[in-house]
């Protein structure tokens, strides 16, 4: 069990609707965009504070492009007045961003982690979070992956991806919890 406490802070990762498009292959855990919304939903309700990432790409054509409808955030992880809302470039969420010196104004933080990617984005923001001093956690039932390929052309499953991140993050970078460790 992790108990909240006032300076808790809660980080959404790029739950934008272009992970819905069928290009990105087989993905794990179908139910992480409930347990997004459900940990955004607590979090809210105990006055607690939010901040949403997204990813703009450099690249004209990706669907992670500002303007792209495909841009915008997923229903479950929108964004309401008040909620800090970051863009990022690259697949750190501190790289080219106000996020280090946002969480430096609250006086030890803790900072709780969902979204996606596992291995992308997720993985590379908690792990400089860990090393930048941050009390950092990752929800793992808030986070989902997708079927990826290694060098010589096998299918390596986004469980097997998922699971492989999150080993090596914990007690290292962040202690990965579940969603019922903080809300049971």
């Amino acid at each position: 069990m992790v108990k909240l406490e006032e300076n808790s802070v809660l980080v959404v990762i790029d739950v934008q609707k272009a992970w819905n498009d069928p290009i990105f292959g087989r993905r794990n855990n179908p139910d992480a965009e409930r347990v997004i919304s459900k940990v955004i939903y607590e979090f809210r309700k105990r006055g607690k504070r939010i901040i949403h990432v997204r990813h703009d790409s450099m690249n004209p054509n990706s669907l992670f492009r500002d303007g792209a409808s495909t841009f915008e955030f997923k229903d479950e992880a929108r964004p309401i007045l008040g909620e800090r809302v970051i863009t990022k470039h690259v697949n750190s969420a501190f790289i080219g961003t106000d996020l280090e010196s946002t969480l430096r104004k609250i006086k030890d933080p803790q900072v709780f982690y969902v979204g996606l990617v596992t291995d992308h984005c997720v993985s590379t923001t908690v792990r400089m979070s860990g090393n930048l001093g941050f009390r950092s956690f990752v929800i793992e039932d808030g986070c989902a992956t997708f079927d990826r390929k290694d060098s010589k052309g096998n299918v390596i499953s986004a469980e097997e991806v998922h699971k492989i991140n999150l080993i090596s993050i914990d007690n290292e970078f962040a202690k990965v919890i579940m969603s019922s460790d903080l809300f049971p």
